[in-house]
């Protein structure tokens, strides 16, 4: 089976009655709108937080879709098997309608006869319970206890009464094991205790893919002296799919309100459902990523056996900044541009450890990833292509030579001086990565204190983080009422800079924080002072005017007909929501603004206060940007 093949596959397995879900498009890999608490997407629920929280969506209340993730927090975990930090969720999603039964159902029902997998491979994983966590129902305490009803609908599935702990030994008869919040709860935040207040979370069932004990794959493991468990980082055992049931708000220190409906959100990772479907513990060894190890063993002569781990880096990373150069990103020193930055340097670094060679097949390498996915996500690959040779050829320049600075910066500094502290210098003020400076420092018969050196940048990364702490501050996901006005006042602001500057103005994103907004759309030069000055005095006009704010349902086409703004360079629904300032009308000069947008908003204008302008500056080449407050 193809990777194309499974993806068209679990569309419409979902698709199909009687499961009868509709297909949403994919949210963008960068995240530039009022979502601050992200720079990227990194799962499929993230666009739907507002519908997982109550709120209706356009398309109804069973959708399903393939979006394309990016988890910077796995980093450090790719090098083995099955991490990555770019990866594909196929993802499907119950907004209060159907609930466990019919999930758990289904997906074993997907697995088995449309993927084909064998049944007596697979295994699962269910929520255990917590005693620390409370829900507060009626205004009493409940525990927040097993999932008794996930581990009868299994039992059922599996024709078996056996279910045990899973920090027992892994026994082949047994099916079905339970976990504590460690392992079989979901949030964005990961475990209760992470959660900020206002996240939503709940307690989820995972499958699980054997690749058998015959691979050895524990036995050759770090954790051969352990019991070995479906859970274990052996290898043997593959997480394939995760359906959680989103039922619960958190409201305070281990307190948790039941949503207003009992939600299901599913993720299931298109590389590893292949890697099973071969049979392969590796998943870097599927069509997904074998054509991209093809090219990084010819450049570098040496073979992936025996070099698994720094090969997987190199293909991993390279696979994720083509995605994000594809979106437009670009490297920078602070965050998206940042994270592309050192995707590029650590990848850079690994092939150094191949061979003494930085970057010069990189975007030959890159280019062999467009084509893999040119079908499906590159729909201009040419087009794509040569940005990715201008911006890594740019890159890979400016860090050879960073590198040849900090080489002499090493060659000429005293043996005694050689330490932690020096090490660090070198990265904070040349990037230059640690793994070289160990491999340096190792040549000269000295060692760098990683422990030490992780305690003076966690500490100079906490104070970045104090320095910025604005940044992600909140998002619109909270519903708060100060970001609610911000981001009404993001339609008025961008509707006033159309009118004062002309149709050329777009908006290409926004940050939301509950102080301020962030604006930015597209204009070649800098605002002058009264251009500023209209924009607020147009703004406010509208806000004293007290305009009524309505929102529609509606098909894309009809919205963009009756004169809807729909920017941003993203994927929409069949159906939008159109939010309308001012009498709504099938004639959009009969409304102040009129917008696809995903809400929510405030009900008049009138509840704004007053509008005013404190920066504008330069964000890019034909960008421009606007902060602003309301008073």
């Amino acid at each position: 089976m193809t990777a194309n093949e499974l993806r068209q596959k679990f569309v419409e397995f979902f698709v199909r009655s009687p499961r009868n879900h509709k297909e949403i498009p994919p949210a963008s890999l960068i995240i530039n709108d009022v979502d601050t608490t992200s720079l990227f997407t990194s799962s499929g629920m993230q666009q739907l937080v507002p519908y997982l929280m109550g709120e209706s969506h356009p398309m109804g209340k069973r959708l399903v879709d393939v979006q394309v993730c990016f988890r910077a927090e796995d980093i450090t975990e790719v090098g083995d098997n099955r991490h990555t930090t770019f990866f594909e969720m196929l993802g499907n999603w119950s907004l209060g309608d159907y609930f466990k039964k019919e999930q758990l159902f289904w997906f074993f029902k997907f697995l088995t006869e449309e993927v084909g997998l064998d049944k007596n491979k697979l295994y699962v994983s269910v929520f255990d319970g917590d005693k620390r966590c409370k829900i507060l129902l009626n205004g009493k305490y409940q525990a927040l206890t097993p999932d008794v009803e996930s581990i009868a609908i299994w039992k059922r599935i599996f024709r078996t009464d056996k279910c045990k702990s899973g920090s027992d030994e892994f026994d082949p008869k047994v099916k079905i094991y339970t976990y504590d919040v460690t392992n079989n709860w979901w949030s964005r935040a990961g475990v209760p205790e992470n959660m900020p207040v206002g996240e939503i979370g709940g307690p989820d069932s995972e499958i699980f893919y054997d690749f058998g004990r015959e691979l050895g794959l524990h036995e050759k493991s770090i954790f051969k002296n352990k019991p070995c468990h479906i859970n274990c980082d052996c290898g043997r055992f593959l997480e394939i799919g995760n359906s959680v049931f989103m039922q619960y708000k958190k409201v305070g220190n281990g307190v948790f309100k039941p949503l207003p409906s009992k939600n299901v959100d599913f993720g299931g990772g298109l590389e590893r459902i292949l890697a099973a479907k071969n049979n392969e513990p590796d998943i870097f060894k599927t069509e997904l990523f074998w054509p991209i190890i093809e090219k990084i063993e010819n450049y570098s002569g040496k073979k992936y056996g025996g070099n698994e781990s720094t090969i997987r880096v190199i293909a991993d990373h390279l696979k994720a900044a083509t995605f994000m150069i594809a979106g437009g990103l670009e490297p920078d020193n602070k965050a998206h541009g940042y994270v592309l930055r050192r995707l590029l340097r650590r990848a850079a670094v690994k092939r150094h450890e191949l061979e003494n060679n930085l970057s010069s097949d990189f975007i030959d390498i890159c280019y062999g990833i467009i084509d893999l996915y040119k079908n499906v996500y590159f729909h201009k690959p040419e087009a794509i292509k040569e940005q990715v040779k201008r911006i890594i050829s740019y890159e890979m320049d400016k860090f050879a030579k960073s590198l040849d600075k900090g080489l002499k910066e090493f060659e000429r500094t005293p043996e005694d001086q050689l330490d932690t502290n020096f090490a660090f210098n070198l990265f904070q003020s040349y990037g230059f990565p640690l793994e070289i400076t160990q491999e340096l420092f190792s040549k000269r018969g000295k060692n760098i204190n990683k422990q030490e050196f992780n305690e003076i940048y966690n500490k100079h990364r906490q104070l970045s983080r104090t320095a910025s702490a604005g940044m992600f501050k909140s998002g619109l996901a909270d519903n708060s009422e100060a970001i609610i006005r911000l981001h009404t006042a993001t339609h008025l602001l961008h509707q006033s800079l159309r009118r004062i500057l002309g149709n050329h103005v777009q908006q290409v994103g926004s940050n939301i924080t509950a102080e301020r907004l962030r604006f930015d759309f597209t204009h070649p030069q800098k605002l002058t002072p009264e251009q500023i000055n209209q924009v607020e005095r147009l703004v406010n006009e509208q806000i004293k005017k007290n305009l009524k704010i309505e929102c529609r349902v509606m098909s894309l086409g009809k919205a963009q007909t009756q004169g809807a703004l729909a920017f941003f360079g993203q994927k929409y629904p069949q159906k939008v929501k159109v939010y309308s300032i001012g009498k709504p009308s099938r004639d959009a000069d009969k409304a102040f603004s009129k917008e696809v947008c995903t809400g929510p908003h405030v009900d008049f204008t009138g509840q704004l206060g007053t509008f005013k302008i404190v920066k504008e500056e330069s964000s890019g080449a034909n960008k421009r940007r606007i902060y602003a407050v309301l008073r």
